[in-house]
């Protein structure tokens, strides 16, 4: 939309709206530039353009219109000044750390993160002399006691994966602030749709555009949002370097599933809340985590710093993990993939799965027991999804 200016529409409106300049064309729907490179007009012209002199499009691995307009609309809709959008989820944390940090720092990073990130920061940030320690999510004084000197960054998920744990992201960002610390925050279960962690005094929010962004499943993608130097010039600059590039077609599908992201996110919340309140009555079940639930020891905070609860809830069961994969393998509707943020709803048991890679006491930590079991809940009809949960929940009782 020509001059569209975010700050003056409903955050529904930036999310159909924001980041497009039509092309000579007039098209009303997003278009989308499957090129490798852009033709200039002159030997100077390009000169221009390659010395960064002459801001426009130079080659897809880090300048195309299409994957701009996502960049653009997302930064918009999380508050922003700059996004760069990467090929997966991964990549947005690999290209924040890539460019942000150097040998000697150190980063203090939640323990209940996504598995694979774990990985990353113990098995390959380490090999470049980045040292990791990690936390309690909720527990403030241990972020504090982590802290040295060389602290660069502080990493967290709030909602975590798979157990709903939340931080405080303004008195985190507090205390990140009077160390001089970056805080990142992975906004991936709630999406701005539920919680702009950058309003909130956060430095940075990590998305996997995978997820709930697509909200169907079809592209992977990722993207960090932050302001114009260290967004927009550093892990811009890793990006433009090492490639982890988002596709244009990918973007294109992105762009298409923002535009509905608020009454997805809506509905994934309503069904999650209501999942959870039968999974808190059934008998099989022995704790519910979810930040909706009244009873859930973190609920007045997930009130007051998300507009909704998300669609990501998790169960345990006794029995261990025999208990847990005959839950699943009982289910005929949902869907047994790790994957979330999906219109159709899954199954999976993280202990194996997601988390599988994680050492036993992290998991542990984290209370990623073998009886734990992840719903990432759909947009199907929740009588459904009762009745294709009870099938194997009944023969536990």
């Amino acid at each position: 939309m020509q001059d569209f200016d975010p700050t003056d529409y409903a955050p529904e409106t930036v999310a159909v709206r924001a980041g497009y300049q039509r092309t000579p064309e007039n098209e009303h729907s997003e278009a989308i530039f499957p090129t490798s490179s852009f033709v200039f007009a002159s030997a100077a012209e390009a000169a221009a353009r390659f010395g960064g002199d002459v801001a426009g499009n130079i080659y897809s691995r880090f300048t195309n219109p299409t994957v701009r307009t996502f960049e653009q609309r997302l930064a918009a809709m999380e508050g922003g000044a700059a996004c760069v959008a990467t090929a997966s989820g991964m990549a947005a944390v690999l290209a924040t750390v890539m460019g942000l940090l150097r040998s000697g720092d150190h980063v203090v990073c939640s323990r209940s993160v996504f598995g694979t990130t774990t990985v990353l920061f113990n098995n390959y940030m380490t090999r470049f002399g980045v040292e990791v320690s990690y936390v309690p999510l909720s527990d403030l004084t241990a972020w504090e006691a982590a802290t040295r000197p060389n602290t660069r960054l502080y990493f967290c998920e709030t909602p975590s994966n798979p157990t709903g744990e939340l931080v405080d992201i303004a008195a985190l960002a507090q205390s990140a602030r009077a160390h001089e610390i970056l805080l990142a925050v992975d906004n991936c279960f709630c999406t701005p749709a539920l919680q702009r962690p950058l309003a909130l005094g956060a430095d940075l929010v990590i998305h996997s555009a995978t997820k709930f962004l697509d909200g169907q499943g079809r592209c992977l993608g990722g993207a960090v949002v932050g302001d114009a130097e260290r967004v927009g010039k550093e892990v811009y600059g890793f990006l433009r370097s090492a490639g982890p590039t988002l596709s244009p077609f990918n973007a294109w599908v992105f762009l298409k599933g923002l535009e509905t992201l608020h009454l997805r996110m809506r509905e994934h919340s309503a069904n999650a809340l209501a999942l959870a309140r039968w999974l808190q009555a059934h008998p099989a079940v022995t704790t519910v985590h979810y930040p909706g639930l009244e009873t859930h020891p973190q609920h007045a905070l997930a009130s007051q710093q998300q507009s909704g609860y998300g669609g990501v809830l998790s169960f345990e069961v006794a029995g261990g993990r025999a208990a847990a994969w005959s839950v699943i393998d009982a289910t005929r509707m949902l869907s047994i993939t790790a994957n979330l943020g999906d219109t159709k709803s899954t199954i999976t048991h993280p202990a194996t799965t997601t988390h599988g890679r994680v050492a036993p006491e992290l998991r542990e930590a984290q209370g990623i027991t073998e009886g734990l079991l992840r719903i990432a809940v759909g947009l199907e009809a929740v009588l459904d999804l009762e009745g294709d949960l009870a099938r194997g929940l009944d023969r536990l009782r």
